[in-house]
């Protein structure tokens, strides 16, 4: 045999091989794309479970809830506020509605509540169940619409303060 019979590429075997990785990959992406709708709170879905969060709760000091993005957080707004109660507008936080009330004693954000969260969905109550005291504590605290945005709930936290946001501008003095 010469060495160029040897090193002859054989076009009908590498179709074969063509056609069968390319029939690994896509059924392997089916599969993953199944079990993510069939079954949102898979291992395949990235949010974190609420046992992963309780149990890191005494390792952070944010209460065990992981913080992706930190925003500043207000100084002093004593007083910035007309009392009263007002409500922001229904952000569109991509699994659902999100709508903020905020109400407003002595010049001060004294509670905050939602109105409408993303809730349709087991995994949205989930991380909405968690998020939502954070974001609530945080805002009171901070006495503004900074709050930190909440690894898992990101659409929730940026609805959040978007709504809150809009309801303290019309009660500020």
């Amino acid at each position: 045999m010469s060495r160029n019979q040897t090193s002859q590429v054989n076009p009908g075997r590498m179709i074969k091989k063509f056609f069968l990785s390319s029939f690994v990959v896509i059924t392997f992406i089916a599969y993953v794309v199944h079990q993510r709708f069939t079954n949102p709170d898979s291992a395949l879905s990235p949010t974190p479970t609420l046992s992963s969060m309780v149990a890191s709760q005494g390792a952070s000091s944010s209460g065990g809830l992981p913080v992706i993005q930190s925003r500043p957080t207000a100084t002093s707004n004593q007083g910035l506020y007309k009392d009263g109660v007002y409500t922001g507008p229904q952000i569109d936080a991509y699994y659902g509605l999100v709508e903020v009330q905020a109400t407003v004693k002595n010049g001060k954000i004294s509670d905050v509540q939602f109105l409408k969260y993303p809730n349709d969905r087991r995994t949205s109550v989930r991380i909405n169940n968690i998020a939502m005291p954070w974001l609530q504590q945080e805002a009171i605290q901070a006495q503004g619409a900074n709050v930190n945005i909440i690894s898992g709930a990101t659409f929730t936290s940026e609805g959040f303060a978007m709504s809150l946001n809009a309801a303290l501008k019309s009660a500020k003095n």
